[in-house]
Parts: C-alpha cells; structure tokens; sequence
C-alpha cells in the first residue's frame, strides 16, 4: 500500500461509476486511455499510451509493481492505495483496483483509480455488505425494537446458537436461555433509548450448545437508525474471550494463592489455606495429605503414613471426607496417590468409575464408599514436591460442576500446589528451627523452679522473638545453705539464638558463684570479671574492658583471684584466707551509714530503706556501656551490657541482701498490699567496666513479695519516663489475685503486649519465715570434752522433732564438725540445726581457713571425718560470714542415710 498502506480505508465508500479506467497489457503497459484518466493525472492519450504502469507511480510505489503483478496474476486482481505523479510532477494519492480483462484469451488489465481526497471510499453495494457479514468469524445479529432477533450470521451458530432461521423472532433469553438474558436486554434497551453505543459489554454462562462447560463472551451493541433518523433495532456483535477469561482466572486464583497461602509458618494452617484458596475457584472438593514427619519438622520418608492436614468442599461441613483432618490417611497399594507420591508425578482422571471404590483404607467406622456415593467424577492428583523432596499429595474432585478436569486445570493445579509446597516447606523447616531453638530455651531456663522453704514463687518469661521464641531474659532460683534461697533475674542485649546462648553462660556462671556462697556484690563482681575477660579472649569485647575495680579473675571457676577489686580483697579463697574481721557489718558500711535502720541487728527495715524510686546513690552513677551489637552471634559479646540482680534471702531471720549490675531495683509487695521499690545502689553492667559493686540489706516481714523483673516489663515507650514505667508496674503489683501465680501472669498480660518489643521476665517470691520450733543452737565452749555434749543435744532436739530415725547419722556428722572445729578454729563456735525439707546441721567458727576433704590411707589414724560427712550428708561445704566461717551438712528427710 506504499506510504499510505496504514490509512483507514473502512470509512470510505468506493463509487465504481465514478472511478477513472484505464487498461493495461500483460507487460503492464498502458494501451488503453481514457477522459477521466486524463482529467485524474493530466497526461493526454497520445501521451499516456505507451508508458510503463511503474512509470505513472512514485519511485516507491513504483518498486511494488512486480509483486502486485505477481499478485494479480495468482489472485485475478488487487485492491489498495498507491501514489501517482501528475504531469509536472504533483503527486496523486489513489484508490487502485486491478481486476482481469482477458477477453479473447490475451491477459489484459483494467485498473479503476479513484483520488482518495476526492471518492467516499468503497462501494457498500448489498453484495458486498452480505460477504462482510456472512464470512465475518464474529458473529453478528440485529433485533428490532421489541428485542426480538431479525437477522443474523452463520458465525453466530458457533456460539451455541440454533441456526439462524431458527433464531428469527425469538427473544435471547429464548435462544440461549443459560445466560444472563435480562442483564443482556437491558444493556440493548439503554443503546435504544441514548443512541450511545456500548463496548465490550462482557458476560459470562453456560450457552445451550455446551451446558457443562462455562463460557465468556464481549458484545457491543450499535441502535441502526432509518432515514428519518428513528430507531429501528439494535445491531451487536459477539466475540467469544472464553480462553481469556480463563486465563485471567488463572492468574486471579496464582495471585489470590501467593496472598493466601503462606501467612503464617504453621504446617497445618498453611495445607488448610491451599484447600481454602482451590476451593471452588479450581475444584468442589480437595484434600491436602502430608507425610507424617514433615508436620513435625523432620526430613520427609516415604516408609512412614500420610495425615489429612487439611481439606476443604464447596459443601458445608465436607460431607465428601472420610478421614478427618489430624487423622492418618492410609490408602490401598496402587491407588493414584500412593503412585503419585513416590514417583513424583501428576495423575488426571476425567471421568472416574462410578462404582469404583474410594482410594482410602482404614476408614474410621468401617464404612466404605464409592465414587457415585460420593458424587465425585473427575480428579486430578498432584505431588507437593518442593526443593527436590516430596512432601505429600493434593487431591482434587470435582461434584457438582459436570465440566471434567482438563489439561489446563492440570497445569493450574500444579502451579498452586508447586506455589503452597515452598511454603509448607518453609513451615516445616521454621517447625524444625524453632523446636531446636524451644529445646535450647528448655534447657537454658529452669523447667520448675525447686522445692524449698525460704519463699513461695513463681515466674513468667515472655520473649520479643515470636518466631524462635527465644530471648535473652532469665531467671532462677538457687537453694543455699541454712535454708537460703538466691533469687536472680538477668537480661542480655539482643533477641533469638545467640542472646539466648549468652544468657545460657551467665546463668551457669551464677549458679556455679552461687555455690560458693559469696555475698551478692561479690557474685556480681566476679561474674563482671568473668563476662570481661571472655570478650577480651574472643576479641569481642571492647579493649581494656575488664570488670569493676579492674578485676580478671573469677573466683574458684575463673583462676586467679581479683585482690584489686574492693570488697573481694577481704574475702579471700579457701584456707590461705586471713581473718575476715575486718570486712564492715551492713550497718557500718559507708553506702549504708546515711540511710535510717528500722530494725535491730544491723539491718533496715522497709519503712526507710525501700523507697519508690530506684535511684543511684550519689557517687556511684553508672557509666555509659560499651556499644553492643545484639546481631552479633559471638555469645560472649552478647553478654557485654548485660544486666542482673542477685538477691539472697534467710528465712530464719527474714534478712535479705541483694545487689544489681545495670538492672531495675526490685519491687517488694508488702504485707498490707502497698508497693515501693528498693533503694539499690546501681552498678555498671557486666562487662563494661566502673565502680565496684555494692550490696544493701533489710528485713522482710513474713508474707512479703519480692518482685524482681527486667526492664522489659517497664516498656519505656515514646514519651514515657523510666518513673511512668515503674508508676505503671506499681499499680499492677498492687492489684490482689487469688493465687502468686495468677498474679505473675496478670501483671505481664497488663504491662506487655502478647509480642512485646522487648525480652520480659517477672519473678514473684513471697517471703516465708521458719518458725522458732525448726531452728535448734547451741554455743559450744572450745572444749574437746563438749562434744559429747553436742552430740547428746542433738539427739534430744531429733527426738523432739520426731526425728529418731536420724539421730545416729546426726550424731555422727555433729561429732565430726565440731570436733573439726575445735581442733583447728579459735574463738566461739555455734552447732546449729534446721529442719526444713532437709535437716541442716552448721557448725560456726572464727576461723577463715577452710576444711579440704581428704582420701587417708588404711594406715592413717585420722583424716576421715569430712570423708565421713560427704558419705552420709546428701550435701555439704563451707560459707564465709563476718563472724568467720560456717561448716554445714544436710541430710534428706525422706530416707535416714541419703
């Protein structure tokens, strides 16, 4: 068509009569001239006979002529555009028809011209109109104004429609009666009444033809007028989409699918979700099986059940099931799934056997069914396979739809369930993941808190990690001797798997100082030390950084011990310790010198020492901390930063002694229901280096509660003071519940949301006190004649205990101790006994040199009476006091000798 082949030559009307002539030899060469030709391109006949067609055309247009002439030649004519050139060179855009001439067996050419500025177009003569119509693929129809059909094209039939004579003056609701006839009217009545024509009009059923298969459909409809201009009907086409629609329904079920499936990291809600999402877009009925251990995180095995993990139908309550979700879906040898299942491949089925049997075996009830029962007639069944492993089976029935599963809904299926296997395999591999991470919480934190007399407690944890369900939080509670318990609750910077690791070495690191039974700032000084010099030794920590005072050691567990820190130097190790007279009472400490005593003894009450701000003393602020990295997997850097509060309580005098590194101060409950907090001196967090540690004391009056807690449960939020937060975590102490434990839990629930954005943990241990009838001493003169007398005294107390059964093993150990200590102490020495769960013998001395016990040879005369001890006792060892040293053994009340 030359420079003009792309114009639009469909508007315009092409007038035979009113076209220029002209005639061509087979060469192409004019031999016939006419008037019209002439006044067209202003060349005369003389001038015109003779010339090459090529001639009269542009240089361009003049190139096509050997293919047009080819054309002609094979097709008996053409039809297009082409652009002439006019005497004196103007140029002339025409519209060329070239039809055959032969005559008397000589190929001749007659070619119309008619200028396309000047003709209407194409001769819209009846013929041509009905070859328009009649060989359109679109199908085409046209109803008067009742609606009622007049005419129509053969294309229509392919549509489902009943051929055209059949049509003539029926309504559509008539011919195709699965459609949605009154919708359809209604858009021909609107172009009716506005003349507007509507595009595109799309609608979707079932047409008459294909009653099972749903089909889509784009109409348009154009009102015909006639001369006067007044409507006359309705003129519309119809173009069958039914591929696009599908398609688009396709991609509407694979996107609805990718926002669906895979919400969450549950293996049973994810298969559910596939069920959900391919129901009833894809299928009426569909069930989900998955291989046993992959529901339980594990590596999937062919040799182990399948499980129903979910299913779902287009009928309510899925009355098509006969396993229930949760339950093993076992299937006969050979059936499409087990088949599918190991060989990895989809499995369609288009029309199932009636009387054929359901797959599944072992059916609760023994029932049996089959497919007709069922009403199911066609399947598909599909491997969910992801990363190279087979998960499990997705089965697909169709009921109530009779259209039976074709290739594309094969590949449909495959597609979806290939899309939910990445994420049931992500929730089997997250199951995986967080059952090690919850083993590892289990392990790291105490399962249930021991049985003991000091107090009544109970704690609640809480992690900001909601997938591994781990965090950096902890606490404990720690049997001492005499009848003492060390409550602690630390944290760690950071969330997941590496702060929980840290906080797994700082808690055996506490329980292991607790052993030794040393003052709570010197636990603290030493646990300092010890989360120092591990970042120094893994290259982690910040450089220099060393605990309070300077300190490297770590007690008997870390080496050397740490003579530069203040308040350790006077509490040296084992038997080359000095006399510990020199170490202050509580009262006589310089940090406690300011503060009022409200109790007797060289302890302060609560009336004065426990105050509702927890504020550092003047001269002991905290310096900033080192800058940790939370992401950082080292565990020893992760415990640079960290934070802890260890308190030790008696509950044979009520005293407590607690001491803080970068950690909230407790709260304590009181008797009468008020809260305050304790006045605790803060230290720097572990690690980090700063001033040394300091200690406070106090009594407790029976039924108070301490509550220790991590700053997470303070939740300071934008805008909100560390005082807010402590004004907050007061007024939900002080609610009242039935139970200790009820109240844990109503404090968390009411501070921190279900995922805080913080690690959290609460202890609550309510004080209790022995009563005088449980404790039993003696002084005893320093005299080896009055340890007869000792052991007499302990047996008449046993006896009075009701504790016979013991007396011989009791009189055993006294003798031993205090004869221990008579030997080797100077100086007072006290026997005391407590009957708790465990009957507890102390004998106290002013000696600071601790006893070693020792494996003597047959020939030895002494040496055995510590050996003595550790066989008989379930326990022993030695605690430091200021008074000297106390040597104690419990034995187990539950059986005499163990």
């Amino acid at each position: 068509m030359g420079a003009h082949k792309g114009h639009d030559t469909a508007r315009h009307r092409f007038d035979v009569a009113d076209a220029a002539p002209l005639l061509l030899d087979a060469h192409g060469i004019v031999t016939g001239w006419t008037r019209d030709a002439e006044r067209l391109l202003d060349y005369g006949a003389s001038e015109a006979v003779g010339m090459t067609a090529a001639a009269l055309l542009t240089a361009e247009d003049a190139g096509r002529v050997p293919e047009l002439a080819q054309r002609c030649r094979a097709d008996g004519g053409w039809a297009g555009l082409l652009t002439a050139v006019r005497k004196g060179g103007r140029p002339a855009r025409l519209m060329v028809r070239v039809t055959s001439a032969d005559t008397d067996g000589t190929a001749r050419w007659l070619v119309l011209l008619s200028e396309l500025a000047e003709a209407p177009g194409w001769d819209m003569s009846r013929p041509v109109l009905e070859q328009m119509v009649t060989r359109s693929p679109i199908g085409i129809a046209i109803v008067d104004t009742d609606l009622r059909c007049v005419w129509s094209n053969p294309a229509l039939e392919q549509f489902g429609s009943a051929p055209a004579p059949e049509r003539l003056g029926l309504r559509f609701g008539e011919i195709q009666p699965g459609l949605d006839a009154e919708a359809i009217e209604a858009q021909m009545r609107r172009v009716l009444e506005t003349g507007e024509p509507i595009v595109e009009y799309e609608h979707v059923g079932r047409v008459r033809a294909a009653p099972h298969r749903e089909t889509a459909h784009t109409m348009s409809f154009t009102r015909i007028d006639d001369d006067r201009g007044n409507p006359m009907g309705v003129y519309y086409t119809v173009v069958d989409i039914t591929e696009r629609h599908r398609a688009r329904q396709r991609l509407a079920l694979l996107d609805r699918a990718g926002e669906h499936i895979g919400r969450g990291l549950d293996i049973r809600q994810t298969a559910q979700e596939l069920a959900d999402v391919a129901v009833p877009a894809l299928a009426d009925y569909i069930t989900v099986d998955l291989l046993e251990p992959v529901l339980r995180g594990a590596e999937p095995t062919m040799q182990v059940p399948l499980v129903r993990a979910g299913q779902q139908s287009v009928n309510q309550g899925v009355p098509e099931a006969v396993v229930a979700v949760g339950e093993v879906a076992a299937y006969l040898p050979g059936t499409p799934p087990l088949r599918c299942l190991a060989e990895g491949t989809s499995w369609r089925e288009e029309r199932l056997d009636p009387l054929a049997a359901e797959w599944a075996t072992d059916i609760p009830g023994g029932r049996t069914a089959t497919f007709l029962e069922l009403g199911l007639h066609s399947v598909m069944v599909v491997p969910i396979r992801a990363r190279g492993a087979t998960l499990g089976v997705t089965t697909f029935f169709r009921r109530r739809r009779q259209e039976p599963f074709d290739e594309d809904d094969l590949n449909l299926a495959e597609d979806l369930v290939s899309r939910a296997a990445v994420c049931v395999d992500n929730a089997r591999r997250y199951t995986r993941e967080r059952q090690a991470a919850l083993v590892l919480q289990r392990s790291l934190l105490p399962h249930r808190l021991p049985e003991q007399d000091a107090v009544e407690v109970t704690a609640c944890y809480r992690p900001a990690d909601e997938l591994t369900g781990l965090g950096g939080d902890w606490y404990d509670l720690i049997p001492l001797s005499g009848a003492r318990v060390a409550l602690v609750v630390g944290e760690v910077p950071g969330h997941g798997i590496a702060a929980a690791a840290a906080m797994g070495r700082l808690r055996t690191a506490v329980r292991t100082l607790a052993a030794l039974d040393l003052p709570p700032e010197e636990v603290l000084g030493h646990l300092d030390d010890l989360v120092a010099r591990a970042a120094r030794e893994e290259g982690e920590g910040p450089e220099g950084a060393g605990g309070s005072g300077g300190g490297e050691g770590c007690g008997a567990a870390e080496g050397p011990e740490a003579t530069d820190r203040p308040g350790a130097t006077d509490r040296p190790e084992a038997a080359d310790r000095p006399e510990a007279t020199d170490r202050p009472e509580a009262a006589d400490r310089p940090e406690a010198a300011d503060r009022p005593v409200a109790a007797p003894g060289g302890t302060r009450g609560l009336g004065d020492s426990v105050t509702p701000a927890a504020t550092p003393a003047p001269g002991n602020a905290q310096p900033p901390a080192a800058p940790v990295d939370p992401s950082d997997e080292s565990d020893s850097a992760q415990a640079v930063g960290a934070g802890c509060v260890y308190v030790v309580y008696d509950p044979v005098d009520g005293q407590c002694a607690m001491a803080a590194a970068g950690h909230p101060a407790p709260a304590v409950i009181l008797p009468d229901g008020t809260v305050a907090f304790v006045d605790l001196p803060q230290g720097p967090s572990l690690g980090v280096g700063g001033p040394p540690f300091e200690s406070v004391e106090l009594a407790l009056a029976p039924g108070s509660t301490l509550a220790l807690h991590t700053d997470g449960l303070l939740a300071h939020g934008e805008g909100r003071s560390p005082e807010e937060g402590r004004d907050r975590l007061r007024e939900a102490l002080e609610r009242s519940a039935d139970t200790l434990d009820l109240r844990c839990r109503a404090v968390v629930d009411s501070l921190a949301p279900d995922q805080p954005h913080d690690d959290l943990a609460l202890l609550l241990a309510r004080t209790r006190l022995l009563g005088p009838e449980q404790v039993a001493d003696w002084d005893v003169p320093v005299d080896p004649a009055q340890v007869a007398e000792a052991r007499k005294a302990a047996s008449r107390q046993l006896t009075e205990w009701g504790l016979e059964e013991f007396a011989f093993t009791t009189e055993l150990v006294v003798s031993e101790l205090v004869t221990n200590a008579i030997r080797h102490a100077v100086g007072p020495i006290r026997l005391r006994l407590i009957r708790a769960r465990t009957l507890m013998c102390e004998v106290l001395d002013s000696g600071s040199t601790a006893p070693h016990l020792r494996h003597p040879r047959t020939t030895d005369e002494g040496g055995r009476g510590l050996l003595l001890v550790s066989q008989f006792a379930q326990r022993w060892g030695t605690r430091f006091v200021p008074e000297g040293k106390v040597i104690w053994a419990e034995q187990s009340l539950r059986e005499p000798g163990t």
